[in-house]
């Protein structure tokens, strides 16, 4: 799906697009409608996290999809269309970098947080009605707070800045491109590079799980968006969210 125009409402300051998303009657809103604020002052990350961001400096938008011909199990693909989407922009960007997404749908480059996604779905009967797609992506910012973990921005890779309207159309074309793919049916390609650009898929690395620490590597994801792991004495785990957490290397 190329994205020649797309509806923008573009504000100096929200409390965070999302939140603004949810009080609007999206049954009456054009599908890819685009909220953008220069500031966010209470954007969410997942888990319920803060998500910080400088303003006018990064790019804070939500973008509203109605993938109706999606079943309500198939909530996941709509993760995978907007992680594939912001890591194929930053690889036309860094060229010279490692793009990963890591599970569910963070970006990392160089092993380092350059962006994080919220998507909230309504479904109607069997079927997904909308799906509100929160992105904060760190663009001009050089500067974090000492709390946020592992930081960068394209301005810190690049060492260039960013205008923000014309990154925010690359960004929309590539999310576009790969809602086109899933459209036509593409869902093994898709399956596919998403485990590619997986971080840590296929090795070893430390997890919180229930409580505990253990050594595991993951195997995939399952059609629900479950992180498949095998842990270091064989077993086999089928991961939520909130079940799960990478740790720090040593």
């Amino acid at each position: 799906m190329k994205i020649e125009k797309f509806n923008l409402l573009q504000f100096d300051s929200l409390e965070s697009t999302n939140k603004y998303c949810e009080l609007l009657d999206l049954s009456e809103v054009e599908e890819f409608t685009v909220v953008w604020a220069l500031e966010q002052t209470a954007g969410i990350g997942q888990r319920g996290n803060r998500w910080e961001s400088e303003p006018d400096a990064n790019l804070t938008v939500s973008i509203i999809l109605k993938p109706t011909f999606l079943r309500a199990d198939d909530t996941f693909r709509v993760t995978q269309v907007v992680a594939l989407g912001i890591s194929d922009l930053l690889m036309e960007l860094l060229p010279q970098h490692n793009i990963h997404i890591k599970w569910p749908n963070d970006i990392l480059v160089d092993g380092h947080k350059i962006c994080g996604t919220l998507i909230a779905s309504t479904l109607q009967g069997d079927h997904i009605a909308t799906a509100i797609c929160g992105i904060g992506l760190n663009v001009n910012q050089t500067l974090f707070p000492d709390w946020v973990p592992n930081p960068t921005s394209i301005a810190l890779l690049s060492g260039q800045r960013h205008v923000l309207r014309p990154l925010l159309d690359q960004l929309i074309t590539c999310i576009g491109q790969r809602y086109q793919q899933l459209r036509d049916g593409n869902r093994t390609a898709q399956d596919e590079q998403y485990l590619q650009r997986l971080y840590n898929y296929k090795k070893s690395a430390r997890y919180q799980y229930h409580g505990q620490t253990i050594d595991a590597t993951i195997q995939g994801v399952d059609t629900f968006g479950r992180l498949l792991l095998t842990t270091a004495d064989g077993q086999s785990l089928c991961c939520q969210m909130k079940e799960i957490a990478l740790l720090p290397a040593d």
